[in-house]
């Protein structure tokens, strides 16, 4: 038990996929604010194979949050992003789904346009046109609405509902089992007895 947190550390051990050493792995209960009751995952192998993950516990309903950015204060907005959470910005063309390396993150609206921009960066790196031409349209758009010059509006869907914009401004409303039916999780999902 970790005095610190009232944490309980479970270790189980196994094989390594690399090579075939031991693969030792631990699992710690948490509760996070917001996102509730959490499982840290870290395994570490003596080969270097080393992995962690945050899984969420808690399940709640279905969710979809929207919020039309139209001020530079408005990018302040705290956006909350679950591993299963998908991210749309329908003006820009970009749709941020979960994937089986997804990570979730508590940022702001800046934050998720600066991770739009780092991707855009790499695309300028390793593309040539008219990719880049693009990329390079969507960065310069992205610029206008830190600057407060160009509307977006910022989605989050999420199946699992651990996901938010946390602003008075931002609307939400349950999805329909057939919607959320359709977005991907990015994860397994064990079912609770």
């Amino acid at each position: 038990m970790n005095s610190e947190s009232g944490s309980i550390l479970t270790v189980t051990r196994s094989v390594c996929p690399l090579c075939s050493k031991e693969l030792v792995t631990n699992w710690v209960k948490d509760n996070i604010p917001f996102f509730g009751e959490v499982m840290h995952i870290t395994s570490k192998c003596e080969c270097g194979l080393r992995y962690s993950d945050t899984m969420i516990m808690d399940q709640r309903k279905p969710v979809r949050y929207e919020m039309k950015v139209t001020t530079r204060e408005d990018i302040d907005v705290r956006v909350v992003r679950s591993t299963s959470g998908t991210i749309r910005i329908p003006e820009l063309g970009v749709d941020i789904e979960p994937g089986p390396a997804s990570e979730s993150f508590i940022s702001n609206i800046e934050g998720v346009l600066d991770r739009v921009s780092d991707i855009l960066e790499m695309v300028i790196r390793w593309n040539e046109e008219p990719k880049t031409r693009r990329a390079q349209e969507l960065q310069s758009i992205i610029e206008k609405v830190k600057a407060g010059e160009f509307e977006i509006t910022v989605i989050i869907e999420d199946p699992l509902g651990n996901s938010a914009i946390i602003a008075e401004k931002a609307t939400h409303r349950e999805l329909t089992q057939e919607e959320a039916a359709c977005l991907k999780t990015g994860m397994i999902i064990f079912e609770k007895e």
